[in-house]
């Protein structure tokens, strides 16, 4: 039997790789230069390092004319936040070239336009909050007086999307849908609707998909709409938008996802990028755990296992707050 000695200082085989470290702050003046070295620093910072590096890559590519289709994906939380600002940057920069996102993810984005969210806290009395009419999206406050508002605009919305539906002889999708609450906002609103997601993706004509776009409460309007007015007129159609994603993915050369938090978003673009075999780069930044199965905790190698990510594919997942981390790998992409 080994001694203990021998058992706890068992000999190591000789292995290469790179030294675990952080920038020394002598050497450094800015925080960029500390960002640089998270590759180095190991768990989670390794991965925002790599991220970094990834998101260049395509950077770099599209620079050159080659192209590098960017799919981008986030729950309505990220628009409650104001991640709502960074990406309706990256929209207005040419930065994304398809967005897929949830009911909140649209009319959050508007309501934003018409009045502010507000900083709030975590510890609360929300029985005393609902009596005061003040919704919770964790530490941030959203007063029902910006849905009194956000009805004011959605009603004449739709009767001039019934009228186009009429003159058309069909329904909209669900991304022209949006694409028209972009022209919209652009004759009816003033500099707020400069920081719009869906203002500067009308402006860009970038699509935004929305499969579940009556999940909120853009749902809601479309219920005292059609309720109200006694019929069913007003359509949107959501099985075509689906062929046109899935061939947004097909016909791209490459394809680059990044994708906030999980859900429908991460699933749509993950499945359209099936259809051409998977897609080549893949960012995802959650909170979410695989060990219950579900889609918005599963890893991207697991998504190699569907054919939704290439075998090959430079892909990372970052185990963060997106809050915390997006800001970051957007700048360090984008900006140092």
């Amino acid at each position: 039997m080994p001694k203990p000695k021998e058992i706890v200082l068992k000999r190591s085989e000789e292995i290469e790789g790179i030294p675990i470290e952080a920038p020394w702050f002598d050497d450094v003046e800015r925080l960029e230069d500390v960002v640089r070295g998270y590759t180095r620093i190991g768990f989670q910072a390794t991965h925002l390092g790599k991220a970094v590096e990834i998101w260049k890559k395509v950077e770099e590519k599209r620079a050159k004319g080659e192209e590098v289709r960017v799919f981008l994906g986030y729950t309505s939380n990220i628009i409650s936040s104001g991640l709502r600002e960074i990406i309706a940057w990256l929209v207005k920069e040419g930065k994304v070239d398809v967005i897929v996102t949830t009911a909140g993810g649209v009319e959050e984005d508007f309501i934003k336009a018409l009045k502010p969210f507000l900083l709030g806290d975590w510890n609360v009395d929300d029985a005393l909050m609902r009596e005061k009419g003040i919704n919770r999206i964790g530490n941030i406050f959203v007063p029902n007086d910006r849905y009194i508002e956000f009805e004011k605009y959605m009603i004449p919305f739709f009767e001039r999307i019934l009228k186009i539906e009429e003159k058309e002889g069909r329904p909209l999708t669900a991304s022209e849908f949006i694409y028209e609450l972009g022209r919209y906002m652009d004759e009816k609103l003033g500099k707020e609707k400069y920081r719009s997601v869906i203002y500067w993706a009308y402006r860009r004509k970038v699509p935004v998909f929305c499969p579940a776009i009556t999940d909120g409460s853009i749902g809601d309007m479309l219920y005292f709409f059609k309720e109200e007015r006694g019929d069913r007129k007003l359509i949107i159609d959501i099985a075509n938008d689906i062929v046109k994603l899935n061939n947004l993915a097909v016909t791209a050369k490459e394809t680059a996802s990044i994708i906030l938090g999980g859900s429908l978003p991460k699933h749509a673009i993950i499945n359209a990028n099936l259809f051409r075999g998977g897609t080549d780069y893949a960012i995802y930044i959650t909170t979410a755990i695989p060990w219950d199965g579900s889609l918005s905790g599963a890893p991207p190698s697991e998504g190699v296992s569907w054919g939704k990510i290439k075998a090959k594919a430079d892909y990372v997942e970052i185990w963060a707050d997106a809050t915390l981390v997006f800001p970051i790998l957007v700048w360090m992409v984008m900006k140092a």
